[in-house]
């Protein structure tokens, strides 16, 4: 449950400090993992000390994973770099550790490190990957899915029981139909059950391509204009009227949790406790606490048409009915 509606994390916090108070004979000490990656800047990088450049994340298969970083020039885009092609935004191809595979914590950690030494646009950050690489291009987005302005998985699959967690993100995978190694069923499924949530999805299967469906797909330039194409998903607020906003009021509960919604000022207000939020409109079902966040209220409506409950979606999918 996320903090804006549940006294979980406060209580954790008290905790905490308690803990660190009794135990304040020991000192903070910290564990380093190290990430190897290819570095990509684009030209005018160097030059322009001001601008904002996209930045390309690569992920790639088991096959590359090792210590030797060259490895990862054995596949694309790394291989057409080192081939002297030019790509118009930074391309990062870390390089995941033998017998691990991606782990999204580090890899977020990676990219966290790669905003603070580059000149990134936080608004065109994207991902892709083949193979073992496109199932951590699944993972990592629908785990930080506020970082991302669009993923294109190449012949991986996942978890689509997370998949509304992407129901805002951009989606082009590819898959080759006589692929033995990764199933192409692995990544329809995916397809379809995240098209109940989204409706910018494309999905191409290559009839004649088998587990290297990546050669196509890295090789044509249409990907990347694509991709530039994507900005970072953010709640573009709408204006409700007052009179409108009072039929959103009243006590939402679930088995745990209750929280009461009023208007005031001509705002509406999610009250959790004695704590206080606006939740603002960006449309005249769904509620938003922070543009940067995909996070959301979504309200729905009996048959006529009065709010009858709504669906938190932040880190977990939380339904609250209204109380009469």
């Amino acid at each position: 449950m996320n903090t804006f509606f549940s006294k979980k994390g406060i209580l954790l916090l008290l905790i905490s400090t308690c803990f660190h108070f009794v135990n304040a004979q020991q000192t903070a000490e910290k564990f380093v993992q190290e990430t190897q990656y290819l570095l990509y800047l684009p030209d005018g990088y160097i030059n322009d000390t001001i601008k904002k450049w996209p930045l390309l994340i690569f992920l790639h298969g088991s096959g590359e994973s090792g210590t030797e970083l060259n490895k990862v020039k054995v596949h694309v885009p790394p291989k057409l770099i080192e081939q002297g092609k030019k790509f118009p935004f930074i391309v990062v191809s870390p390089q995941a550790p033998p017998n691990t595979g991606w782990k999204a914590e580090i890899l977020k950690g990676v990219l966290d490190d790669l905003k603070r030494k580059y000149r990134v646009d936080n608004d065109r950050v994207y991902l892709t990957g083949l193979s073992m690489g496109g199932f951590g291009t699944w993972d990592l987005s629908q785990k930080y899915p506020d970082e991302f302005a669009a993923i294109a998985p190449i012949c991986g699959g996942g978890d689509d029981n997370r998949i509304w967690k992407l129901r805002h993100m951009p989606v082009w995978c590819f898959h080759g139909a006589k692929d033995d190694v990764v199933l192409p069923a692995q990544s329809q499924k995916m397809v379809d059950a995240l098209k109940k949530y989204n409706s910018n999805v494309r999905f191409t299967l290559y009839p004649d391509a088998n587990h290297n469906s990546w050669e196509v797909t890295y090789n044509n330039d249409s990907l990347y204009t694509w991709l530039l194409e994507q900005k970072k998903f953010r709640h573009q607020p709408i204006t409700i009227p007052p009179q409108s906003l009072k039929g959103y009021e009243g006590m939402y509960v679930n088995k745990t949790d209750s929280l009461r919604i009023v208007v005031e000022n001509g705002k509406l207000m999610a009250k959790p406790g004695k704590n206080s939020i606006e939740i603002k409109p960006s449309s005249e079902t769904i509620f938003f606490w922070d543009e940067n966040s995909v996070d959301e209220v979504q309200f729905t409506r009996n048959k006529k048409g009065a709010v009858n409950g709504f669906i938190l979606m932040t880190n977990e999918m939380t339904t609250f009915k209204k109380l009469p």
